[in-house]
């Protein structure tokens, strides 16, 4: 029996006022400015929640913030566009990540009928005039969040994607981080942390590299970082790319929190969202805001030409000259919807980092390097179909 609820209250959590969904296994709060995911309790009526999400410190201080995005920042966020926009397209100019991830969300509607419940957000956009439905997708008995953004009424190119950041543990190289096959990856094409700002930087720029063990450095002893393994290098704040193969399945990508014995994992169309962009932020911003305190990865699957927004992402650059698509051709004659999958699981004792991954029905199956095999209930096919 389906039952559709009035509009479900705000709640005020961690300073933002937010929206609250449930099912028997995930609670997820959604914050009115932003559209931000965050907090969310997987395994929510156990003794041991499990909450993989950062949240920015300064929630509950009172600061001056030049974007609208830091203000909730926080879990996982829609941008569009995606990357900071700092020099306009055709007098278009965007504030970091767009409308979608700083503007006031309006509630549309929510609801629950045999075991799956949700929740409907809409937004009017004004740089660029459309229209943006976000909607989420509680199955219960699952440890899953199935979230859709349906674009309506836009025209030209745009680059986007999702930006999921995630908390780490204290212990370095206690999360571990593992992606489905990819070409290759990339370093930053331009200094990302500026020290003249306030931030410092640990990778080289503009580099190429086949495996994210062996990444590029600034120093020449080491050469290299593995950028699986997490935190790592405290005092600086990174980014890259990386680029993943088109198959008939979904792309993946996990972090294994081994301190805390869990699972996080995304699955995506790789053909929406080519690149996973890797935002390591380890104390290494200093400036209002972070203040050197800001410890988090962001695992941000998009299509987008790193994070330099909306100019750099539309025009002809070095990945779209390879056909690797940087943004999104959008039309009013048709809406473009992208589809997201996050969840998680409990690891059992020596489960280290994700090896493969396998697609059964209505399951997805995880294999560590160390041979230990986790079954997960979700329904991927949703990537494809949008049914729950």
């Amino acid at each position: 029996m389906k039952t559709k609820r009035p509009a479900v209250p705000l709640r005020n959590i961690l300073s933002q006022p937010s929206w609250i969904m449930r099912s028997d296994h995930v609670e997820l709060a959604v914050t009115r400015q932003g559209g931000h995911m965050a907090p969310v309790s997987f395994f929510r009526k156990t003794g041991r929640p499990v909450q993989p999400y950062f949240i920015s410190p300064w929630q509950m201080e009172k600061t001056s913030l030049a974007e609208p995005v830091l203000v909730p920042l926080r879990g996982d966020f829609f941008c569009m566009p995606f990357g900071d926009n700092a020099e306009p397209l055709k007098g278009e100019k965007h504030f970091c990540h767009g409308e979608p991830a700083g503007a006031r969300w309006e509630f549309d509607a929510a609801s629950s009928e045999d075991g799956v419940n949700s929740l409907f957000l809409r937004l009017k956009t004004k740089v660029r005039p459309g229209r943006i439905s976000k909607r989420f997708w509680l199955v219960d008995g699952q440890n899953v969040v199935y979230v859709q953004h349906v674009l309506e009424g836009y025209s030209g190119r745009m680059p986007l994607g999702h930006h999921a950041s995630l908390r780490l543990p204290d212990e370095e190289g206690a999360a571990r981080v593992a992606v489905s096959p990819f070409r290759f990856g990339m370093t930053a094409p331009s200094l990302f942390s500026d020290p003249a700002k306030g931030a410092y930087q640990s990778f080289a720029i503009g580099r190429r590299f086949r495996d994210l063990r062996r990444v590029p450095l600034l120093t020449r002893d080491p050469a290299f970082a593995d950028a699986t393994a997490h935190p790592a290098r405290t005092g600086f704040e990174d980014l890259l790319q990386i680029y993943a193969r088109q198959t008939d399945e979904p792309a993946w990508t996990t972090l294994t929190n081994q301190a805390e014995r869990y699972l996080w994992f995304a699955l995506k169309d790789p053909a929406m969202l080519p690149a996973t962009t890797f935002w390591i932020s380890n104390k290494g911003r200093h400036g209002i805001p972070w203040n050197g305190r800001s410890r988090c990865l962001g695992l941000e699957e998009v299509c987008g030409y790193f994070a330099d927004g909306l100019k750099a992402s539309g025009s002809p650059n070095q990945l779209n000259r390879m056909g690797i698509s940087t943004s999104v051709e959008l039309s009013p004659r048709r809406p473009t919807v992208v589809n997201y999958i996050q969840g998680a699981a409990r690891i059992p004792d020596g489960f280290d980092v994700v090896k493969t991954v396998s697609f059964g029905r209505r399951e997805v199956t995880f294999k560590s390097a160390s041979g230990k095999k986790i079954a997960v209930a979700v329904n991927h096919e949703f990537l494809r179909t949008e049914q729950v």
